[in-house]
């Protein structure tokens, strides 16, 4: 079963400021304006976000059958967020930003996978975060952040740290450090399980399963540039590294002799993506945003993706934004399908994540804000979203997303 994440689902990626002063007219009101006065603003809430998503998925290549089987999932996703802002008089701006999501999945796959002697078909993650931010009045920005993610095979602990700054011209830099600290329970199929499920004598009738880590560790860095008054660029890259089991006990191998496994792979990993964003401004109610991204790892895939979204003001309160999404990818060198590997691989999968494929993804957002709010309520905005994904392993799905911003 592959791993569903749905927290938000491309609901705008940048949003641009163009500034038509000419450098005599700012350097004249510098001589005339008085400074700017700061006053003291205690923390304070601004706003709410609520995103919930609906996903479900088909095909036929199941990682825990080992590479054939039923892949069926349906995903529930909700997210709530709360951001409270405070300022003081030397100008400084703090964002104190908590939140929680809730997933429910049920996917036929895991039905394959026998835990504490019965079988499984669903299961719940709950993400929690909290992230602290801090501006300064000539744009420079430091950021905290922490989230942990549970369910019932997995545990991430997750720590961030940012910077960024303004830089003349109508540039911006900014950088991110993230550690996750993960914890993959052993649950193994029934017939490959290397030791006993203990059953705890807890109330819960829970059952004690070991786990083993996993350390990921990144780093990116972004810098965004106004060209003129219709074009914005960004250029992104980032560096991730990864090591402990990077591998998932459930999902089973069948080699060219019959024999059944475990899927097994390197102890370490890494990824460098990169890439550029430009944004073209049309005329006052067309936009064309543009993505293109790189991706290698040493794991023997290399990606290409490709980006396009339209967003079209029909009114200043209501816009509509069709996009499409094109992916490819080489297969990584360890991967095979059902019944292709043989004694003599070092390391095996079926997980067709790391086979060769394209993929295409497109729909359309919606968005409103009216200026009293929804239906004259504090609800003052509204997204809506759907896509359909498609793969050419035969792999399909459906998404819609709601984003509901209360101020």
């Amino acid at each position: 079963m592959k791993k569903i994440c749905l927290s938000v689902i491309g609901i705008y990626l940048l949003f641009i400021q163009a500034f038509g002063q000419t450098k005599k007219d700012s350097v004249k009101q510098e001589q005339t304006q008085e400074p700017p006065v700061y006053l003291d603003k205690p923390l304070q809430f601004e706003e709410i976000n609520l995103v919930s998503s609906y996903y479900n998925q088909n095909g036929d290549h199941s990682a825990i059958q080992g590479g054939v089987g039923n892949e069926k999932v349906t995903d529930l996703s909700n997210g709530l967020e709360v951001k409270f802002v405070a300022a003081d008089r030397d100008g400084y701006k703090y964002t104190l930003t908590g939140g929680l999501g809730i997933d429910h999945h049920t996917a036929a796959s895991s039905a394959w996978v026998s835990v504490t002697g019965s079988s499984k078909t669903g299961g719940t993650r709950v993400y929690p975060s909290l992230h602290y931010t801090e501006e300064s009045p000539t744009g420079k920005t430091i950021s905290f952040g922490a989230t942990y993610s549970d369910e019932y095979n997995y545990h991430s602990l997750g720590l961030e740290a940012g910077y960024g700054f303004k830089v003349k011209k109508g540039g911006e830099f900014d950088t991110k450090l993230n550690v996750y600290l993960d914890k993959v329970r052993l649950i193994y199929p029934s017939e490959l399980s290397p030791y006993p499920v203990v059953v705890s004598s807890a109330s819960n009738g829970g059952s004690s399963i070991p786990s083993s880590p996993r350390y990921t560790f990144s780093g990116s860095a972004n810098y965004l540039q106004i060209i003129n008054q219709r074009l914005q660029a960004g250029f992104f890259m980032d560096i991730a590294a990864q090591a402990g089991y990077l591998q998932l006990p459930f999902h089973r191998v069948y080699f060219n002799n019959g024999s059944v496994h475990v899927e097994d792979l390197p102890a370490f990993r890494f990824k460098i993506p990169a890439g550029i964003r430009l944004n073209y401004f049309v005329n006052d109610r067309v936009i064309i945003r543009s993505y293109y991204r790189y991706y290698m790892d040493n794991w023997g895939i290399m990606a290409h993706t490709a980006n396009i979204e339209i967003p079209v003001k029909i009114n200043p309160f209501f816009s509509i934004a069709p996009y499409y999404r094109y992916y490819t990818q080489t297969a990584s060198q360890y991967f095979a399908p059902y019944k292709a590997h043989t004694r003599k691989d070092s390391y095996y999968t079926s997980n067709y994540s790391y086979s060769a494929f394209n993929s295409s993804f497109y729909g359309v957002g919606i968005h409103t804000a009216p200026p009293n709010g929804l239906w004259k309520t504090t609800l003052s905005s509204l997204d809506v979203r759907y896509g359909h994904y498609g793969q050419t392993t035969g792999l399909n799905s459906n998404v819609i997303s709601f984003v509901f911003v209360w101020k």
